[in-house]
């Protein structure tokens, strides 16, 4: 059978994320100890079923891990082990030191600007240490229950003397072409200073912002082929292509590396980004709903 979720036809919601995966596996503990006690029934001990049901209800495992956030995770991950310490209790059993130690970490989650330089290695595996460092955005509404459902849930970005990089999550499972538009293109201008301008050289571009801003800078990717191309804007709202040595890496997540170089810019100067997903060349929809991103070259 398949799964009927409501979300995206999958369970990725509730399973798959380390953090959901360690919940599971506590409440499978309890379940098997409740198991070795046939004499606890519902009616002689309704208290270690009763917290054995709140244990088992979905939204505990909604809001582990990420793509969620409640603002509140940390007293959402004490109340599903204070479930299990009761469901231990009532039978007598010793609570598990690990029911006193929180399922995840709740420190440093959510948006964030960059804290320092970063220099990550690019194999597509996005490095929690490489990163950590980084600026994040949660994207698509993570927040709150009834969300669209967004193709990429969050975005890091960064730089160091060389180069500046983003770092792109994608849903998992999703494949370009198949549950993905195939091109992601992002345009950037550095406000204040003067140069040519452009327009977004895709297809039924909406006119409303930022996405009808006028850019300086276009990069392309072709997330089947993983190539890319870079282009500057040029007189009377032209493009010009121009050499590029960014690198891409697509596995768990997609991490680029555009250098500073390619770009000829001041140090110090500041771009304004967007990133919006295509389809061969046609507009499709904006990675971001807050819309920009700035970066500071060092």
């Amino acid at each position: 059978m398949h799964s009927g979720s409501w979300v995206d036809g999958s369970f990725s919601t509730w399973i798959g994320d380390p953090a959901k995966n360690r919940a599971w596996d506590l409440l499978d503990e309890a379940r098997r100890t409740l198991a070795k006690h046939p004499e606890a029934t519902e009616e002689n001990n309704p208290e270690a079923w009763e917290a054995l049901y709140a244990a088992e209800g979905s939204d505990w495992f909604w809001w582990f891990g990420e793509g969620h956030s409640s603002n509140q995770d940390a007293i959402f991950d004490q109340l599903f082990r204070e479930h299990l310490c009761a469901l231990y209790r009532a039978l007598n059993e010793p609570i598990p030191p690990y029911l006193h130690q929180p399922v995840e970490s709740h420190d440093r989650k959510g948006d964030r600007q960059p804290e320092t330089l970063i220099c990550p290695t690019l194999d597509g595996q996005g490095d929690e240490q490489d990163w950590d460092k980084a600026g994040r955005i949660e994207i698509g509404g993570a927040r709150g229950t009834m969300h669209r459902s967004s193709l990429v849930q969050r975005l890091f970005y960064g730089a160091d003397h060389r180069h500046f990089f983003l770092r792109f999550d994608f849903k998992a499972g999703v494949q370009p072409s198949r549950d993905l538009p195939p091109q992601l293109h992002l345009f950037w201008y550095y406000p204040g200073i003067s140069s040519p301008v452009s327009p977004m050289p895709l297809a039924a571009v909406p006119d409303e912002p930022p996405v009808n801003y006028l850019f300086r800078h276009h990069l392309g990717i072709d997330l089947a082929t993983q190539t890319t191309w870079l282009r500057e804007a040029g007189a009377n709202y032209t493009w010009q292509a121009r050499w590029t040595e960014t690198a891409i890496a697509w596995g768990r997540c997609l991490e680029i590396a555009v250098p500073w170089a390619d770009l000829h810019v001041e140090p110090d100067s500041v771009l304004h980004l967007i990133a919006v997903l295509a389809d061969d060349g046609s507009f499709h929809s904006p990675v971001l709903e807050q819309g920009i991103i700035a970066l500071k070259a060092p």
